[in-house]
């Protein structure tokens, strides 16, 4: 699916609050050709944009530094990792970031089971690998659906889709599924549930995975996300 020329420049309205920068700094920067960057002593991540459009965020040492390197090269993790090495950069990787503001309804098979409370979302996190519980954040996704199972009276836990919202535009979505129950087609059906819900509330879908995450990456082409760039980031200890 194709992204509404006005869906664009939300999420770029919405980037820029995020990052501190004026409501019209892609537009600017665009009309000039020139690269949109913020001095920020107290940032501790430099990080390229969504929509192919470069920006970069962190203290001026490091937007010193990265002046003439080109676009392309800045928005590779090792690039901003060697830049900051030496005053203890620390990789924190590169995500793919994916937008949307329409999706198909995925529909379940059969009756199910979907709670909006904690105690189920933090169960989950539980039964799955750290890695996975540290990507998909659940605890910063206030917006909470999870399928559960009922199995010998209590309710178990079986995937959770989840969004939070971001400057009241965009509903960054997360999704976390038991290993046990993976392969069957849980995780697209939570993230739907989860995805259709903010879409009512009247936000344009957000998705991030880490570039790695092969099955994060092709969740999010199957439900129907658009590719939209990558966020590099470094941790400046």
């Amino acid at each position: 699916m194709t992204l509404d020329p006005g869906s664009a420049a939300i999420i770029q309205l919405a980037w820029a609050r995020r990052l501190g920068l004026d409501d019209d700094a892609f537009g600017a920067a665009l009309a000039s050709g020139e690269r949109v960057v913020r001095a920020d002593d107290s940032a501790d991540r430099g990080v390229p944009p969504p929509l192919r459009q470069f920006r970069l965020v962190g203290p001026q040492w490091v937007i010193d530094a990265a002046a003439g390197i080109p676009d392309e090269e800045m928005a590779q993790h090792v690039t901003l990792l060697t830049l900051t090495r030496s005053r203890g950069g620390h990789g924190l990787g590169a995500a793919a970031l994916f937008f949307a503001d329409d999706l198909p309804l995925k529909q379940p098979a059969g009756e199910m089971t979907v709670s909006h409370g904690n105690p189920e979302a933090i169960e989950l996190e539980g039964r799955c690998p750290p890695d996975d519980v540290n990507e998909v954040g659940l605890s910063d996704l206030e917006n909470r659906y999870t399928i559960v199972h009922e199995l010998e009276g209590r309710r178990v836990p079986l995937a959770c889709g989840a969004y939070a919202e971001w400057e009241g535009l965009l509903a960054h979505l997360g999704v976390l599924v038991d290993p046990e129950w993976r392969r069957q087609g849980l995780g697209t059906l939570a993230a739907s549930i989860a995805a259709h819900e903010a879409l009512a509330a009247g936000l344009t879908l957000q998705w991030r995975t880490d570039v790695s995450n092969t099955g994060a990456l092709a969740l999010a082409r199957k439900l129907g996300f658009s590719a939209g760039g990558i966020q590099t980031s470094v941790h400046l200890g």
